[in-house]
């Protein structure tokens, strides 16, 4: 992709993440702890970024999940520079997330606030030791699965992350996966843990909070704890496209 195609495509990212009912949004992640977020990237887009997943050079480490009990699969974390689609979704999905994640802080009594640009944060990360880019690709194919889990890698965690699954499931192509849905756990006090299954569309995202979240209480706001994995892929391939907005020490 050349200069200008890539400054056009970029541009393209940024006003597909403005269009949308931020609001709407804020109110699900709010009543759920996610929001879906449709028709986040293009199929070509989605062709492109899954194609990578082959590159070495693109990625600084590979987790073999299996070895360490994660599950079942693999993923890989993307190296600096991040490709020009992931970068720009990054930073466009920051300015809106922040606002949420700012005002959830502030229901839990957590002092944090996230600054305005992605570029401060990104310094803020830097400047605890947090240097080693966190977006990354996961591939599972049948069998595969990833347990339930939250995602912070240091002392500096931003309390949001979103995932747009990047393969054809079997409803739009015959070589599709079947099975892999998106889990989302949530535990409340004095409650069992709720678990929802979310199913994606191709290029659809979806954004989430990655390890806590308010939910309101008797005495004004209490901590949910959230967790999230992937269910048994029971046929095919299933990539997908991680986005966690802190880097990692």
């Amino acid at each position: 992709m050349g200069d200008e195609a890539a400054t056009g495509a970029g541009e393209a990212l940024v006003r597909r993440v403005e269009r949308y009912d931020w609001p709407a949004v804020e109110r699900q992640l709010d009543d759920l702890g996610y929001a879906r977020l449709p028709a986040l990237l293009r199929t070509a887009e989605c062709k492109r970024l899954a194609r990578l997943y082959g590159r070495d050079d693109a990625f600084r480490k590979t987790i073999d999940m299996r070895r360490h009990a994660y599950g079942e699969g693999q993923y890989r974390y993307l190296a600096y520079p991040l490709p020009k689609e992931v970068a720009t979704l990054r930073a466009a999905l920051y300015g809106p997330l922040r606002a949420i994640a700012n005002r959830w802080n502030e229901e839990l009594g957590i002092e944090t606030r996230y600054p305005d640009s992605p570029a401060e944060f990104s310094s803020r990360c830097r400047q605890a030791g947090q240097e080693r880019p966190t977006p990354l690709l996961l591939r599972y194919t049948a069998g595969g699965y990833n347990r339930m889990h939250q995602d912070v890698y240091g002392d500096v965690a931003f309390p949001l992350q979103v995932a747009c699954v990047l393969s054809p499931d079997e409803g739009s192509s015959e070589t599709g996966y079947r099975g892999g849905e998106f889990l989302v756990s949530e535990s409340r006090p004095r409650m069992q843990t709720r678990t929802t299954a979310v199913r994606l569309e191709t290029g659809e995202g979806i954004v989430f909070a990655n390890a806590v979240r308010p939910v309101v209480s008797a005495r004004g706001h209490a901590r949910a704890a959230m967790r999230h994995g992937v269910s048994t892929v029971l046929s095919g391939e299933r990539i997908a496209l991680g986005i966690i907005f802190h880097d990692a020490a």
